[in-house]
């Protein structure tokens, strides 16, 4: 099946826009995480250029994000674009690996390949096999143990379109039926 960010947009807003007045949007240079306000009732997660990939690692950080969280500007987070020491770079793979972990299941239900970032071409040179590594142990443990609810709702949603063929509104019916399933204690 083709991976046309339209269809991406429509399962996560189908399955998202109500329960958490969240949607997601296609956005231009950086992507940013943008609380509701007096222009938008939604908060809104913007991805950049239109990017399948972008939108899958956008969507991950506000599977993991809390609530108090998700009414900041990009979560109350720093990011330090390319060029960072190591010891910024040890932070920035610290605070990626369980993102990028549940980026990969997402890739993984679409039957997309999935690469990890680590986003520094121009600084320290970085162990990528080793960061590699910490992601896919995060990932076998979400497998494991099951992702946040929201995460797993939208796996359940990309596993229904894209692994086995099923409508959008199917999809998305599946996802809404996860997030409603009682948390296990």
């Amino acid at each position: 099946m083709a991976h046309d960010i339209d269809d991406l947009m429509t399962l996560f807003d189908g399955v998202f826009a109500e329960p958490f007045r969240t949607r997601l949007v296609r956005g231009e240079d950086e992507p940013i995480y943008l609380p509701a306000d007096e222009t938008s009732p939604h908060h809104r997660i913007v991805f950049a250029h239109g990017f399948f990939a972008s939108a899958l690692h956008e969507v991950s950080h506000w599977c993991i994000a809390g609530a108090a969280r998700r009414e900041l500007e990009d979560y109350g987070y720093w990011y330090e674009p390319d060029g960072r020491d190591g010891l910024r770079q040890a932070e920035f793979e610290r605070v990626e690996v369980a993102p990028q972990a549940l980026e990969s299941l997402f890739s993984e239900a679409c039957g997309k390949p999935f690469q990890v970032s680590v986003d520094n071409l121009d600084g320290v040179a970085v162990d990528r096999h080793a960061f590699a590594a910490k992601v896919a142990a995060r990932a076998a443990r979400y497998r494991s143990e099951t992702p946040p609810r929201r995460a797993a709702a939208f796996i359940a949603t990309l596993s229904a379109f894209y692994g086995e063929g099923a409508s959008r509104e199917a999809a998305i019916a599946r996802g809404r039926e996860c997030l409603a399933e009682p948390v296990a204690l």
